[in-house]
């Protein structure tokens, strides 16, 4: 972890992005003026499960895995985080402990808000606090649907699904077709909810069928159409 000089929110991209972006001008000065910019490099904690929050955490610009430990002691991915989200906001709304930890996929930049300020934030402004009742929304159903799916799909329809939320999150590369999101084979098997194994073998399935490519952790989509029947989303 390093802090780092930190950015002007006036010209900030991934602000424009957030739930932040619906701030006054007085709100971004105090943003400004308030938040601290820190580095985390690729591996290293943000938070750890069951610490209290000390602040909001804003990914300025990264990936993030938010994970829980399972009874088994394996680590499960609860969900992925990128530029412009908020992580952590959960256990700051409660009061509560985190339920989650957050770990840093690449180096990643990371603005943190002073809880304070977050809350006075949702008293004051309520184009932020719709934002904030929307993202926890979409976070529910998403993990609704991801209870659903592990229990009533096919892996294959699970490691397909997950293949395309990559893509709808992160995108592509240049190239139009590779991810943009570089996965190890274990965390793509904890999204999808079962083994490394498991995953490398379909991962392995799926490029003989000529439905994508795989070279270490990038993954490219070569027929889009294929992969998407593969998940089988209109079940």
């Amino acid at each position: 972890m390093q802090i780092i000089e930190p950015n002007d929110c006036n010209e900030c991209n991934s602000r424009l992005n957030s739930i932040f972006c619906e701030l006054c001008a007085n709100e971004i000065q105090e943003l400004n003026d308030s938040k601290k910019s820190i580095m985390f490099k690729k591996g290293e904690t943000i938070y750890e499960e069951n610490s209290y929050p000390k602040s909001l955490y804003f990914v300025f610009n990264g990936k993030v895995k938010i994970t829980r430990m399972g009874i088994d002691g394996k680590e499960q991915i609860m969900h992925l985080a990128g530029t412009g989200d908020v992580i952590g906001y959960d256990a700051i709304l409660c009061r509560d402990k985190y339920s989650s930890s957050a770990t840093a996929i690449e180096d990643t930049y990371l603005c943190t808000i002073p809880i304070d300020l977050f809350f006075s934030y949702l008293r004051e402004n309520q184009k932020v606090t719709f934002k904030v009742l929307r993202l926890y929304s979409k976070e529910l159903k998403d993990a609704e649907k991801k209870i659903i799916s592990i229990i009533q799909r096919p892996v294959v329809e699970r490691i397909a699904q997950s293949l395309l939320s990559l893509e709808n999150n992160y995108g592509f590369e240049k190239d139009c077709s590779t991810l943009n999101f570089s996965i190890k084979r274990e965390e793509l098997a904890s999204l999808s909810g079962t083994t490394r194994e498991t995953a490398t073998r379909i991962l392995l399935d799926l490029k003989k069928k000529k439905i994508i490519d795989v070279k270490g952790r990038k993954i490219k989509i070569i027929d889009h159409t294929k992969l998407l029947k593969t998940a089988n989303l209109n079940t």
